[in-house]
């Protein structure tokens, strides 16, 4: 069985984290709003509190940018990842052809079946670790079953060099899983999404005593920011999900291969 890092946010729902945090941030702002109006006032605490809201603002702006910035990233990567492992199938696949007969119609046919168990993996929520352990032995399995088969038609082949263009093939294959696969594991720190809930809630607490210091609250353009704040921090996390948020990895470029595969075989 597969290890997996368990962690507190990953197994919530991206949707009830972002309602809870706008949630928390208003009534941060309802509760300093209040405190502050029953507080004495006067031009040089207004000041400060002032210059303290544009700090935690500006520092709010910047970690949001750098985790935006990293959730990107990390989904671009696995983007490029799933490319890369559907090319390296498609290559084993076509270079089958170059081996003797009596393997090259089993190969096709497990490197079909891998592309079956590649497409259904595609689709397994990553907080399913019963599925995800499911799906990985299926493909170390088949991965064993190519190996074995190549091994042998290279012992038996009078002309190697072939044959070892199909295991150099089957290799790219193995390593461009093993890379989607350490992809799909990568995400922002938790421990990042935490303090920018911190952040984002204190924020909310000092807009409202800057709006109870200066005796009235626009209330619509406060739940406004907050709501934009709130959905930006809703799409890092759901970039940062793979296979659970609305956002999702094309697999336009396996299903190709899967209907090329097909074509292939209906001759």
């Amino acid at each position: 069985m597969a290890f997996y890092q368990e962690e507190l946010l990953y197994s919530i729902n991206s949707v009830v984290i972002a309602v809870g945090l706008f949630l928390l941030i208003m009534l941060a702002n309802e509760i300093a709003y209040r405190i502050a109006r029953r507080s004495t006032t006067d031009e040089g605490l207004t000041t400060q509190t002032n210059a303290i809201q544009a700090g935690i603002l500006g520092l709010l702006a910047l970690l949001l940018g750098f985790s935006f910035n990293m959730a990107l990233q990390r989904f671009d990567a696995r983007s490029t990842a799933a490319i890369e492992e559907a090319n390296a199938i498609g290559t084993a696949w076509l270079r089958t052809s170059l081996l003797p007969e009596q393997f090259a119609s089993e190969t096709g046919s497990l490197i079909s079946d891998y592309v079956d168990v590649r497409l259904k993996g595609g689709g397994i929520d990553m907080a399913d670790p019963v599925k995800r352990d499911e799906i990985a032995a299926q493909t170390v399995r088949l991965q064993a079953q190519l190996w074995r088969i190549l091994t042998d038609a290279a012992a038996s082949d009078l002309t190697p060099a072939k044959s070892g263009l199909v295991i150099q093939a089957l290799n790219e294959m193995i390593d461009a899983y093993g890379k989607r696969q350490a992809q799909l594991d990568k995400h922002v720190p938790e421990v990042v999404l935490i303090l920018l809930f911190v952040i984002f809630i204190v924020s909310g607490g000092i807009l409202g005593a800057a709006s109870g210091l200066a005796g009235g609250r626009p209330l619509l353009a406060t739940m406004s920011m907050s709501a934009l704040i709130v959905l930006v921090i809703f799409i890092v996390i759901d970039l940062d999900r793979p296979r659970r948020g609305l956002i999702q990895v094309d697999q336009s470029s396996m299903l190709a291969l899967r209907l090329q595969i097909d074509t292939e075989f209906a001759r």
